[in-house]
């Protein structure tokens, strides 16, 4: 509920004018229209039950006046805001989705069932994204090919929406052309100059084997325009069999019970990886269940702080007229009722 506070309230003063008012109220009076030459015929009259007329109309106009002070003090609702003036770090993640992300080797579900690579990588991004939110942050997937799924933006939340409805399997033609994703990410950060820090954070569960761009190269060109690559590894450090599944994600068997295999996954490529964020002066990590590929976002998110101004705006909604109207309504209501019901006479 927004709070309501006054541009001038010195004006409260003025009440104790009205103190003072209402104090003197009957102490000091209007010269007397009829003269007597003895109070005795007074007293009888002093007697009786004093006439409320008047007590509601000095009321009235107590209050009145209460209203216009109130006006004078200008209330109002503050309206504030904050913007922010650096938006700090650009960073672009670049994320396998060849077939090798079908293996399921880093993660099982509620029911224990194993989550591919690619299921069990999208919660932990969509984290380390919640968790920067002054951040301009681009999202590239690639297989045979890169492929944009956001440019760099500070508008998060269809960032997320992206990445759980635009990243699945199958979207690219399979391979896995890190060096062609390393080279676009470096084009699109490459467009953002007032960036203070800039960084990719790779990750794949392969080695390079399309594209005509090699790994070493892109990192390369990466690290002349100061951009730092960390690099991670997914999988398990040795051969995973991937089945074939339906639509549910679920295996799918012949008639004997067997799962269908459809091929195999080799052991992440480290070395090429390691090289790779040597280049381009970053880090490689690897991660062969999901607690640590939890942990390696993690310790991204903390190498890399943000540093953040912000200008704050305050804007004021103006209520100064609702106690002044009020008060001109008693005002007027007091000289309606002296004028007629409570008329006084001379």
């Amino acid at each position: 509920m927004p709070l309501i506070e006054f541009h001038s309230p010195h004006y409260f003063w003025l009440f104790a004018a009205l103190l003072v008012l209402a104090f003197l109220r009957g102490r000091v009076g209007r010269v007397a229209s009829i003269l007597f030459s003895s109070t005795a015929i007074t007293e009888k009259v002093a007697s009786q039950t004093r006439s409320r007329a008047g007590g509601i109309l000095f009321f009235l106009r107590l209050l009145a006046l209460s209203a216009l002070i109130v006006g004078l003090a200008r209330p109002r609702v503050g309206q504030g805001f904050t913007e922010i003036e650096s938006s700090g770090i650009d960073i672009i993640l670049a994320v396998d989705i060849s077939g090798s992300m079908m293996a399921r080797d880093l993660d099982a579900d509620a029911r224990g069932s194993p989550l591919t690579r690619l299921d069990t990588v999208k919660p932990v991004i969509e984290s380390f994204i919640t968790k920067r939110p002054t951040d301009r942050i681009g999202l590239i997937v690639f297989a045979g090919y890169p492929y944009l799924v956001s440019p760099l933006t500070l508008n998060h939340e269809w960032l997320l929406k992206n990445l759980r409805e635009n990243v699945r399997i199958g979207i690219i033609e399979d391979g896995t052309a890190i060096g062609s994703a390393i080279a676009m990410s470096t084009n699109r950060l490459k467009e953002k100059e007032n960036a203070k820090s800039r960084i990719i954070v790779l990750l794949t569960d392969g080695e390079n084997n399309l594209g005509e761009i090699p790994p070493n190269a892109a990192a390369e060109a990466a690290a002349v325009n100061k951009i730092r690559i960390y690099a991670v590894g997914a999988g398990s450090d040795k051969v995973v069999p991937i089945y074939k599944t339906d639509d549910k994600g679920d295996y799918v068997s012949d008639w004997f019970g067997r799962r269908q295999l459809i091929g195999h996954v080799e052991p992440v490529n480290d070395e090429a990886l390691k090289k790779i964020a040597e280049i381009a002066k970053g880090r490689y990590y690897r991660a062969m269940d999901r607690t640590q590929l939890e942990a390696v976002y993690d310790e991204i998110n903390s190498l890399e702080k943000t540093e953040v101004k912000l200008r704050k705006h305050q804007e004021y909604k103006e209520y100064f007229y609702v106690p002044v109207i009020v008060g001109l309504l008693l005002l007027l209501l007091e000289n309606v009722l002296s004028n007629t019901r409570l008329r006084r006479l001379p």
